[in-house]
């Protein structure tokens, strides 16, 4: 299908532009007819995506269904995906039904509410196929808006600090990006990431108001890039705005911020960071790695202290991304592979457990842990989804949580034994928060008055859970349904990060970075 990444991302957009033109009223009616068309946008999409995953070869590890096109004062209108971007795209477009049915129950403002989520998504799968560097900012920073309006708009009762704060921790962080993108530009002469990718920026270490920059060039478009991308997953210590977000936004909000937003940054180490940067980020592995399993091990520990259950599962989500960068900075087979099956898989699995507190939530309107208790004897199915995606936040054997932890960890042993090691336990904090949080609001006596006559989930909350459920246990048993697609892009990633390292440093790192393939 001719431009098929341009109709996949622009959709939604549109749908939304319909909205915005032809549905008038906030009456009964018009809700529904607003909350029907994007549901219909949103699923269209889904089903136009399969085409572009049926049509893609993993074998070509170049990139595919390449749209080339000028745009504005000599800069290219440029897409594509490769064995990376692409599941991150089909995550997006498999998400964003679920979420729209999860928001059935909005009555205030629904037709905006509906123009923010479909004009998000466009954003969002934009930035997955962008393939020039002014296309790629555009998508990654506009983005921000509809989720700012999302969680000011339709928040709790701060969500004003929440929004700003979200807003201005991730806008600041990519002002150093786009400064970076400039001087790259200016470089090589081009916009054009395939180019870049190619181009071999200088590494040679100089000397700047004082201090030496070991790495030269690369160091500091690496630093440039680390301030966006850190912010975005985002990454201890930077990542102080994520509980206040999660927990100011609506459920629906939360769903896209914690399955799609976060892996945005993710997205962009395994895209720019490692690709165009392999001599600095080499240098600055050990501190990343460190920085990953600090973040692991504190994040769980302060989700051990937390009483709301939006609060606690935000800093589980920091926890996971923590696994992620870990992965991704091992700079081998195994990590990469395990880093981008955990944001697939955390995708699925922090968005029902955001869902599962949004089904509670809806009836009793708290998040607080002590109000609940004994909800099995009530609400029999609902314990029963909590209690499966619970588990696989986990990393139980048999679902996907467990694949991209393990194959994580067994990157990062290969890269550092004492990194592995630390971050290790947090599967076992892990356990702990989870199977707390578990305990404190399904099992037990119900004794509370207020939950005598709370009711179990309704049919559409059922279907909700069930495409989650089915992608959790699939990817959990057949993990080859991922590594089979991301496997070559990774492997032709590494063979050119390695060729890009001094001899020295490269030196039997490229064998046991593929050795596993």
């Amino acid at each position: 299908m001719t431009n098929l990444l341009s109709i996949i991302t622009f959709l939604p957009i549109v749908a939304a532009g319909i909205l915005a033109l032809f549905l008038r009223g906030d009456d009964a009616a018009s809700q529904k007819n607003a909350k029907w068309l994007a549901l219909i946008a949103t699923s269209a999409t889904f089903l136009i995506s399969l085409f572009l995953l049926a049509g893609f070869d993993p074998a070509n590890t170049g990139f595919q269904f390449v749209e080339d096109h000028a745009w504005i004062m000599g800069l290219r209108y440029k897409m594509g995906v490769d064995g990376i971007s692409v599941l991150f795209v089909m995550l997006t477009t498999f998400l964003m039904p679920i979420t729209i049915l999860s928001c059935w129950d909005v009555k205030v403002r629904v037709k905006e509410y509906m123009i923010a989520f479909l004009v998000l998504e466009g954003l969002m799968i934009g930035v997955f196929t962008a393939l020039d560097l002014i296309l790629f900012y555009l998508f990654f920073e506009a983005g921000l808006i509809p989720m700012f309006l999302i969680i000011g708009i339709w928040g709790g009762a701060n969500r004003i600090y929440a929004s700003f704060k979200f807003f201005l921790y991730t806008f600041i962080g990519s002002v150093l990006m786009l400064v970076a993108m400039i001087a790259m530009a200016r470089t090589a002469g081009t916009t054009d990431i395939v180019e870049l990718l190619a181009f071999d920026f200088p590494s040679e270490t100089f000397g700047l108001m004082g201090m030496t920059v070991v790495g030269g060039m690369q160091t500091l478009l690496f630093l440039a890039f680390f301030a966006s991308f850190a912010v975005k997953m985002p990454m201890w210590p930077v990542h102080t705005w994520l509980p206040d977000a999660h927990v100011q936004a609506p459920t629906a909000g939360s769903v896209v911020l914690a399955a799609v937003l976060l892996k945005m940054g993710g997205y962009g180490f395994l895209r720019f960071s490692l690709p165009m940067f392999p001599v600095a980020s080499d240098l600055m592995q050990p501190f990343v790695l460190w920085l990953s399993a600090i973040a692991i091990v504190y994040t769980s520990l302060v989700a051990l202290a937390q009483s709301d259950m939006k609060k606690l599962i935000a800093y589980s989500s920091v926890a996971h991304m923590g696994y992620v960068t870990m992965g991704i900075f091992a700079a081998n087979q195994q990590g990469l592979d395990g880093a981008i099956f955990q944001m697939l898989s955390h995708g699925f699995i922090s968005g029902a457990l955001f869902l599962c507190v949004g089904v509670i939530y809806d009836r009793m309107h708290t998040r607080e842990i002590d109000a609940y208790g004994g909800l099995v004897n009530r609400m029999p199915v609902y314990a029963l989804v909590f209690m499966f995606f619970t588990m696989a936040n986990v990393g139980l054997p048999g679902t996907s949580g467990f694949v991209g932890e393990f194959l994580t960890l067994m990157g990062a042993f290969h890269a550092n034994t004492w990194v592995a090691l630390v971050a290790a336990t947090g599967v076992i904090l892990s356990a702990g928060y989870a199977l707390w949080l578990y305990r404190r609001v399904t099992m037990g006596a119900l004794i509370k008055e207020s939950l005598r006559t709370i009711t179990d989930m309704t049919p559409r909350e059922r279907w909700i859970f069930a495409p989650l459920i089915a992608m959790t246990l699939l990817l959990g048993v057949y993990p080859r349904l991922v590594t089979d697609i991301t496997g070559p892009s990774v492997q032709a990633l590494l063979v050119n990060f390695h060729d890009a390292l001094p001899i020295e440093a490269a030196t039997g790192e490229l064998a046991a970075a593929t050795a596993s393939h």
